[in-house]
């Protein structure tokens, strides 16, 4: 009964790999991760890349990196370096296997010949609209190409001119010879090879002549060994034509191709042409601005590699299409941070308090846990003095009912410090409220005696001598969620409160030697990671990645 349980629980991908396994299919596994360099990678290509990765180390198997730049004409090193910085960040290592499509042209010219000499390919000079009109319909077949008529010596000989540079392009491509009639539109003859007279970003001008997707990824796949070539589910109608190549080919161990369904999450603009017209307009400032969910823009929001990892697995393996929320997400680094980040107090909205009776010019250093949650992150000291800034928020000069924080003749505790009364305010010649001011109890020191009474509020401070002035970003959906992500001419449908820059704020001195990516709990505020592109020495910038407030409720498991 047991084993029959662990059989139910595998998914899909794995209950196909045991099988090919235990049959002999295949005696080992090898997947790889396949994207074209014509942009950067977003949270859908961190589920290709984690379950790609996840299945080689399940198995004992490898992984293969390798990049499917078949096409010059959108192809572009930055990508290129972009992808691996991603990839590995994730922590998906490919060890010594990092691959080009484009090593491989000389094997995938040579296949096309040996298709054409099998006379399973030909040489067409329809237009590409030509061939589109006579592709047929899902009611009706296609038309045949005049090109099938060609012999194999002439075909031949039109592919040899193709390639030395004597054809214009689009002038002639070279077509797979399937079957006009097929139920499946990717059977109709589909074009496997095209002309390109441009400079490739990894072989130069040595080729002009480049072979299309369907027909150089199962040969990439089969160059390499590769046993289970795990793709979305867009690729289903493709794979009689992966099967039809390495079949007709002839490789001794054909790859097998598994579809999942893709990543979706709700209201986030994926689409690579609308975030290239983002940042072209200046709505957003590159592809990793934080507001976006390519991986780089997770990693700048601070998101960890392990939230990402968690947020793919809950979010499962199926064959049908759903979207998982942002919340989810937000839940995931939320959890992965709560415990392993030291709460610090920052004051984002700063007005001064002043302790009229704590002597002028003294200081003391307080001791105050890194983490209430996880002693193991011990404890740091923050200077304590007469003047402290506090949050505009944690005063009010007439408080509603169950108003527990600062106002005339309350009382409150500054967190891990002392009991503070309010006296009084001042305020300039707007009625904006500038200082206030209370008295304190020295008897009510954080971990002193017990003075035997109890405040229902507590606020945090920062030092005003010392506090470290930064700015600090407060991020919200890009997307206007109640127009939804697109409008009717197709554009983003941006949300006017999507960033909220705080150029005033006071944070900890201890903030001050924060690094790129360095991660923290603004105590009250949420968590915030420093700016690796906008912080300087002295003027750090911080990201708010996710408030402390979630809205997801994780499943229960049955």
């Amino acid at each position: 009964m047991a084993e029959e349980e662990v059989k139910e629980s595998r998914n899909f991908i794995e209950q196909a790999i045991d099988k090919d396994l235990a049959e002999g299919v295949y005696d080992h596994v090898q997947t790889r991760f396949p994207p074209e360099p014509n942009g950067y990678l977003h949270i859908g290509h961190a589920k290709a890349i984690l379950t790609n990765y996840g299945i080689a180390q399940e198995y004992g198997g490898k992984f293969n990196m390798r990049f499917d730049d078949t096409n010059p004409t959108k192809e572009k090193p930055e990508f290129v370096e972009a992808i691996k910085e991603d990839v590995k960040w994730l922590g998906a290592d490919w060890e010594d296997r990092l691959f080009f499509a484009s090593d491989y042209f000389g094997q995938m010219y040579d296949a096309a010949v040996k298709l054409i000499k099998k006379n399973k390919a030909y040489i067409s000079t329809l237009s590409a609209d030509e061939i589109r009109e006579t592709r047929g319909t899902f009611e009706e077949p296609g038309k045949e190409d005049p090109g099938r008529e060609r012999s194999i010596e002439e075909n031949l000989a039109l592919f040899e001119k193709m390639k030395s540079g004597e054809v214009p392009d689009g002038e002639m491509v070279l077509r797979a010879r399937i079957d006009m009639a097929s139920p499946n539109m990717n059977m109709r003859d589909p074009v496997i090879y095209r002309v390109a007279h441009m400079t490739h970003h990894n072989t130069g001008d040595r080729w002009c002549v480049y072979p299309m997707y369907d027909f150089a990824h199962p040969i990439e796949d089969a160059i390499e060994g590769i046993t289970h070539s795990l793709c979305t589910l867009e690729f289903e109608d493709h794979r009689p034509l992966y099967d039809w190549v390495v079949r007709e080919l002839e490789y001794p161990h054909p790859p097998r191709q598994i579809e999942f369904a893709k990543m979706y999450l709700t209201n986030v603009v994926t689409g690579k042409r609308y975030i290239k017209k983002l940042v072209e307009d200046g709505i957003v400032d590159g592809w990793d601005d934080p507001r976006l969910v390519s991986i780089s823009a997770l990693r700048r929001r601070g998101y960890t590699p392990e939230s990402i990892r968690r947020f793919v697995e809950l979010s499962g393996l199926s064959k049908a299409n759903s979207s998982s929320d942002m919340a989810m997400l937000e839940y995931c680094v939320r959890e992965d941070l709560k415990l392993s980040r030291p709460r610090m107090m920052a004051v984002l909205d700063p007005v001064k308090l002043v302790i009229d009776n704590y002597p002028e010019g003294q200081s003391e250093e307080l001791e105050i846990p890194n983490n209430l949650e996880n002693e193991s992150l011990g404890v740091r000291k923050v200077p304590f003095e007469r003047e402290l800034y506090i949050d505009r928020e944690d005063f009010m000069e007439e408080p509603p009912k169950k108003y527990y924080r600062l106002y005339p003749g309350n009382e409150v505790r500054l967190m891990s410090a002392y009991f503070v009364t309010c006296t009084g305010f001042e305020k300039d010649e707007n009625g904006n409220v500038t200082v206030v001011h209370c008295t304190y109890d020295p008897a009510t020191k954080q971990g002193g005696p017990d003075p035997g009474r109890k405040v229902k509020g507590t606020i945090h401070w920062v030092p005003a001598s010392s506090a470290l002035k930064a700015t600090v970003r407060l991020y919200e959906n890009l997307v206007d969620e109640e127009k939804g992500v697109y409008d009717e001419q197709g554009n983003v449908n941006v949300n006017p409160d999507s960033l909220k820059t705080l150029t005033e704020c006071r944070l900890e001195p201890a903030l001050a030697d924060a690094k790129a990516f360095d991660s923290f709990q603004f105590v009250r505020q949420g968590f915030f990671v420093a700016d690796y592109k906008d912080s300087k020495p002295g003027a750090p910038v911080f990201n708010r990645i996710v408030g402390l407030k979630s809205s997801f409720v994780l499943p229960k498991t049955e």
